[in-house]
């Protein structure tokens, strides 16, 4: 379980497909404190360590995972949001995000607002039930509020202040790009309780 909180940016150091999977070889600072097997949000994909070395890890993301999430299109040296687990105790300082992407949304507008960005997306329509003003959603594993709501075009805007425009890979989405969601898992469930009812 993670909060949505990115807490460094990692660069992709080496991209290996083997047979369906895809290694992604990592490198970050917090690599000491680091183990085989433990649990990292990248882009807001929950993916086990599987090798280290002292100055990077590798992660394996199956042919689901490529298929349902933006790690398709990752090259070497681009930068993608890191964030561990979360420790019992910790403040939740963003929102309870899982590190189930429910898959990717298209970014069709991206303003400078002088001093903080606003960007929109498009999305398929079965998730329009998902998003509601002042409400959480995932975007590459970043928790943000969704600031306006456009359901008859499929749309949701997030409002990016300074600091996670600075230390997360946001900076890099520009039009057309495509970003992991993940939907808050409250709106998920109440949604699926009121279909069984």
């Amino acid at each position: 379980m993670f909060t949505g909180i990115i807490e460094q940016l990692g660069k992709v150091e080496n991209l290996i497909l083997d047979k369906s999977n895809m290694l992604i070889t990592i490198k970050c600072e917090f690599i000491d404190d680091l183990n085989i097997n433990q649990s990292i949000s990248h882009n807001g994909i929950c993916l086990s360590v599987h090798e280290m070395t002292d100055t990077n890890y590798t992660v394996c993301a199956v042919k689901e995972t490529l298929q349902k999430t933006n790690l398709k299109f990752l090259k070497k040296g681009e930068n993608i949001n890191l964030e561990r687990c979360l420790a019992v105790g910790d403040r939740i300082d963003g929102h309870i995000v899982q590190g189930h992407v429910d898959g990717t949304v298209k970014c069709i507008e991206k303003k400078d607002l002088n001093g903080s960005w606003k960007l929109t997306f498009e999305q398929k329509s079965e998730y329009n039930k998902y998003v509601i003003t002042k409400g959480s959603v995932a975007l590459n594993g970043i928790s943000l509020t969704i600031s306006d709501i456009n359901p008859s075009n499929n749309r949701f805007s997030v409002d990016i202040i300074p600091y996670t425009y600075d230390n997360t890979n946001i900076k890099d989405v520009l039009e057309e790009s495509l970003v992991n969601v993940e939907y808050d898992i409250f709106a998920k469930q109440i949604a699926h309780l009121q279909q069984l009812s």
